[in-house]
């Protein structure tokens, strides 16, 4: 019995290590998808196309959110014929942009309808029910030793992320410095 559960272990982990990743990578498209349409829409035409999709009825608003599933879902086909047919990079390419431009659009339809889907009984009942869901897979993950490790990654990263972006500014100072000393000896 105890080599099956190591062997279930050895098997799960890199499962474990897989669906952290993908939570940790939806939540970031998720995220910086809301930050562009929230950029985006202080331009007035989408403002006003924004005060029309909060006006929108339910099964309307429904709809709306289901469209850039459906207008993306070509694009991805193309993608993987492109992948099929030698044109790796351009089909790699399209669908992670496809994948960040739906997540954003998604983001933010769901954020501008969210207050009228949840009058349709069965679709709040549907959301609380995959809410739920997510939470018990989630805090699963969290439990988890390769949780942590990933997590740990992760704050390296935005550590990482954090001191390069304060390092253009001294690594420019430094440069011009340098230019300085070599235009001064360059000129003795």
């Amino acid at each position: 019995m105890k080599y099956f559960r190591r062997l279930h272990r050895w098997l799960f982990a890199p499962l474990v290590y897989l669906a952290a990743l993908l939570l940790l990578l939806e939540d970031w498209l998720w995220d910086l998808g809301a930050a562009l349409m929230r950029r985006l829409t202080a331009w007035p035409p989408l403002a006003r196309l924004e005060q029309g999709i909060c006006r929108l009825g339910p099964y309307a608003a429904l709809v709306l959110l289901l469209l850039p599933a459906v207008l993306l879902f070509p694009v991805k086909l193309l993608a993987l014929w492109a992948l099929a047919n030698g044109h790796a990079l351009l089909g790699l390419a399209v669908i992670v942009l496809a994948k960040v431009l739906g997540a954003a659009a998604v983001a933010r339809l769901y954020l501008l309808t969210r207050p009228v889907l949840l009058t349709i009984v069965w679709f709040a009942r549907l959301l609380g029910w995959f809410l739920a869901l997510k939470a018990r897979w989630i805090a699963r993950l969290q439990a988890t030793a390769a949780w942590r490790r990933v997590q740990a990654l992760a704050e390296r990263v935005r550590r990482w992320r954090q001191r390069a972006s304060l390092a253009p500014r001294s690594w420019g100072g430094r440069f011009r410095r340098l230019l300085k000393r070599v235009r001064a000896r360059w000129r003795t």
